[in-house]
């Protein structure tokens, strides 16, 4: 696995757990809102920490610990994904993957393996606008089919979109939601400008906190939940 960051310590990314968050590098979307451009373009690519360093880590704070994440990145693009999981699982964690659903294929496997037991997707837009946002070009036929194993999974899922204005106007929103109609949760993440993998979207904007809590609102007429993050 390739390891770009460890966060010991948190309470936010596995939902009402106690966990830790694996950050891998490598990503083959380039979104230029990105947060974490030094895990997806190889030219900003910083040290690696070694496997075995975060899973000795990992097994010292068992008791202390309820959960790992693990993100990127992409995640199911790392070729000992599966294996890494397999280590924590044995360790007695819940695991949390954060995924862009381009690899339904490996998705397949964890689910049916039970390495995971929480999914969280990226959906970055309507399907028709994939290309523009990711900037790569998108087989959007696996976007939808990583939609339909994770609803039909069993397992606690969300699914979640980074709001950039110039981007997607509200019946994006609203064609995102009958996408993932099944979805039980639709987080709505307003883009906040502060580290991007593209320098040109420090200047972008989100919606206002009024404005999403109106299209949250909107979108809950197809959806059983939508929360702003």
């Amino acid at each position: 696995m390739r390891i770009g960051g460890l966060q010991k310590v948190t309470l936010i990314d596995y939902p009402g757990k106690i966990g830790a968050t694996v950050f891998t590098q490598g990503c083959n979307f380039r979104c230029p809102y990105c947060h974490n451009p030094e895990l997806v373009d190889p030219g900003q690519y910083g040290p690696l920490i070694p496997e075995e360093e975060v899973l000795s880590f990992l097994d010292k704070r068992r008791g202390k610990l309820d959960a790992v994440t693990v993100t990127g990145g992409e995640p199911t693009i790392q070729k000992d994904l599966e294996r890494f999981l397999e280590a924590l699982k044995g360790m007695g964690y819940l695991v949390k993957v954060d995924t862009n659903g381009s690899n339904p294929d490996v998705l397949e496997i964890l689910i049916n393996r039970s390495l995971v037991d929480y999914l969280a997707m990226d959906i970055k837009g309507p399907l028709k606008k994939y290309g523009v946002i990711a900037s790569v070009k998108v087989d959007t036929s696996r976007i939808r089919r990583s939609i339909e194993l994770i609803t039909s999974s069993g397992i606690e899922h969300e699914f979640r979109t980074t709001v950039v204005r110039s981007q997607l106007a509200p019946r994006d929103l609203r064609s995102v939601a009958k996408l993932i109609a099944k979805a039980r949760l639709y987080v709505l993440q307003p883009f906040v400008p502060t580290k991007t993998l593209d320098s040109s979207f420090l200047s972008a904007i989100s919606y206002s906190s009024p404005e999403l809590s109106t299209i949250g609102k909107n979108l809950e007429k197809d959806l059983i939940r939508v929360v702003i993050r």
